[in-house]
């Protein structure tokens, strides 16, 4: 695997932070493959934005992305991420997650398994996805509620990263689903994972650029999709997702800030499409949209 690179900010004011990660996900170079926010301090509503980058970052092109926004980038550091398995690591330090019907957990957690629950086991490896991030926590739990009064026949998940939307779907459901990411490492995390959880014969698990694939066109259109990425890349695949949504279809996408909702909205109402359902959990949000002929405001 490539070295990557991390760039950290200091604990900053909410508002500061939000400014901060959406300039960073607009900075087309150099492009971050992942940007979040971490509360440092709760009592002072303090966050730090971390940033992952598949090469060094140019620190001139940060710069006068910074310096465009009014903002300072003097404090922002830039290292090498440690070549180990960072994630899997962490994810010994994390309870299993709680989402309606589904228990998510990793392999130390194996013995608190529900009965009656729909149990998930996830193994991250270097990709991202393990239920615990509110934005994948807002769809497990969408999905469900789209699922109480439709029935898709199909699912794309865009972005999967460790396939935990997709192997929710197909386990909730019965239906087929295509999982695709544009890193080849998060798609092996998936065809693994799909394969833990005895979903494997339900997917495909494809490498793609949003939704450039033949699989992805082949099996068009979708009952469900779910994108669960950033703002940024939400919009710039409206077109191409509302396309291979299907008439009677429900769309879930998630990664972006309760800030940047009005801004995604448009580009989905743009392309016919409108939100019937938001969740809000602290500042991340998920919404549901379908296609307007519906009759849905």
């Amino acid at each position: 695997m490539n070295q990557q690179f991390i760039l950290t900010s200091p604990g900053l004011a909410r508002h500061h932070a939000i400014e901060l990660s959406d300039v960073l996900e607009a900075c087309p170079w150099p492009e971050a493959l992942a940007v979040s926010m971490v509360e440092t301090d709760e009592a002072r509503d303090l966050w730090r934005i971390e940033a992952i980058y598949a090469d060094e970052p140019d620190r001139i092109g940060i710069d006068d992305a910074m310096q465009r926004a009014g903002l300072d980038g003097n404090n922002l550091s830039i290292t090498p991420v440690p070549q180990k398995d960072w994630v899997r690591e962490s994810l010994a330090g994390l309870a299993p997650v709680v989402a309606g019907r589904l228990f998510v957990h990793g392999n130390h957690d194996r013995h608190l398994r529900r009965s009656g629950s729909i149990n998930i086991e996830i193994d991250a490896g270097l990709a991202f996805g393990t239920g615990h991030h509110n934005t994948t926590r807002g769809c497990l739990v969408a999905l469900q509620k789209v699922l109480k009064a439709y029935k898709p026949k199909n699912c794309l998940d865009v972005g999967c990263g460790t396939g935990v939307l997709a192997i929710a779907a197909c386990r909730l459901t019965g239906i087929t689903a295509i999982a695709s990411d544009i890193d080849e490492e998060a798609v092996t995390v998936t065809r693994d994972n799909a394969r833990l959880n005895g979903t494997a014969h339900l997917m495909r698990c494809v490498t793609a650029t949003g939704l450039d694939h033949p699989a992805i066109t082949a099996h068009a259109p979708y009952d469900l999709i779910l994108a669960n990425i950033l703002a940024r890349p939400l919009m710039a695949l409206a077109p191409a997702i509302a396309a291979a949504l299907s008439s009677s279809g429900r769309l879930i996408l998630s990664g972006l800030t309760s800030d940047q909702v009005r801004m995604v909205r448009a580009s989905y109402l743009a392309q016919g499409l409108c939100v019937i359902d938001t969740l809000v959990d602290d500042n991340w949000a998920t919404l549901t949209l379908a296609h307007k002929q519906r009759g849905m405001a």
